[in-house]
């Protein structure tokens, strides 16, 4: 069955949603991509894309060992990420610094994944389905479970919020305050590994960045107020969720939804990155600092 954009946006959302697989998606994309939006902003003021990149492929060797041990991969996926994010937070204080230690976690997690998948003697085609992620295969129970650990993580977010954000922007002055860097540290590190988990339904862990990451370094190019990133961030996820979703509805093609939504964010960076590149080849710094120092100092002294 196919079907044909009209460009009519009301019209080609009631054709999407009278579907109940798509229904699922838009719900529990927007949901992960909110939350993946917000969360992503501290990864990046953090610097810890590394370590979304391997909390992602740790999840990927849980979601194994559920599956060789006869559980729902998703139990698995949450107990591996949360368990590698809190060895990465205890084994590395600084966020800045913390490559090694992520890097060892990762090795060990790995090599238990290859075992789990090597023991087990059925076809894991869930575990591999964690690698690109199944957003058209949600359930409504997986929208209700998505729902359920995101409220948890926005609102343990909010209740850390403001010493978070001290935190991440200056690691040695918050320390100097007094400020508990080590049950900070952990107390993101978990949070990253829940909106990993559920993020990985829509995107994979092979292309968690592209909601993790890719949103919120367009927000940090476009805005300084922190507020106003975490908006944007937000903001951009959701808005490639959204288009990648029907791009992938109604292009009547077997292409994954999760490529489209991966297109649609990297498409954006890179236009901000341009408009910033041509931005300052027009007006080179030097020529803008010019300029305001002689709206400063019109006189000239």
């Amino acid at each position: 069955m196919t079907f044909d954009i009209s460009w009519n946006p009301v019209t080609d959302l009631r054709v999407m949603w009278q579907f109940e697989f798509m229904r699922n998606a838009f719900e529990a994309g927007t949901i992960i991509a909110i939350v993946a939006g917000i969360i992503g902003y501290f990864v990046v003021l953090r610097r810890s894309a590394f370590a979304t990149h391997a909390l992602g492929h740790v999840g990927f060797s849980g979601a194994a060992g559920a599956v060789f041990l006869g559980v729902n991969p998703v139990f698995g996926l949450l107990a591996f990420t949360m368990s590698g994010a809190t060895g990465m937070a205890l084994l590395g204080r600084r966020a800045a610094t913390r490559d090694i230690e992520i890097g060892t976690v990762l090795a060990f997690m790995l090599g238990l994944g290859l075992l789990f998948l090597s023991l087990y003697k059925g076809f894991a085609t869930e575990a591999y389905g964690i690698l690109f992620g199944e957003v058209l295969g949600i359930s409504t129970a997986g929208v209700v479970f998505t729902l359920e650990a995101s409220v948890v993580v926005l609102v343990a977010t909010l209740a850390v919020y403001r010493r978070l954000l001290f935190a991440s922007l200056d690691e040695e002055v918050a320390e100097a305050k007094g400020l508990p860097m080590l049950a900070l540290g952990l107390v993101f590190m978990l949070l990253l590994a829940v909106a990993i988990s559920i993020a990985v339904q829509v995107i994979g862990v092979l292309l968690i960045f592209a909601l993790m990451v890719t949103p919120a370094a367009i927000a940090v190019r476009v805005t300084r107020s922190p507020l106003g990133a975490i908006v944007v961030s937000a903001l951009v996820a959701v808005f490639s969720v959204w288009l990648g979703l029907s791009v992938a509805f109604f292009i009547n093609k077997p292409y994954p939804a999760s490529f489209f939504i991966v297109s649609t964010s990297f498409v954006i960076y890179v236009t901000v990155r341009t408009v910033a590149a041509l931005r300052d080849w027009l007006l080179p710094r030097g020529g803008r600092d010019e300029h305001t120092r002689a709206a400063a100092d019109p006189g000239g002294t």
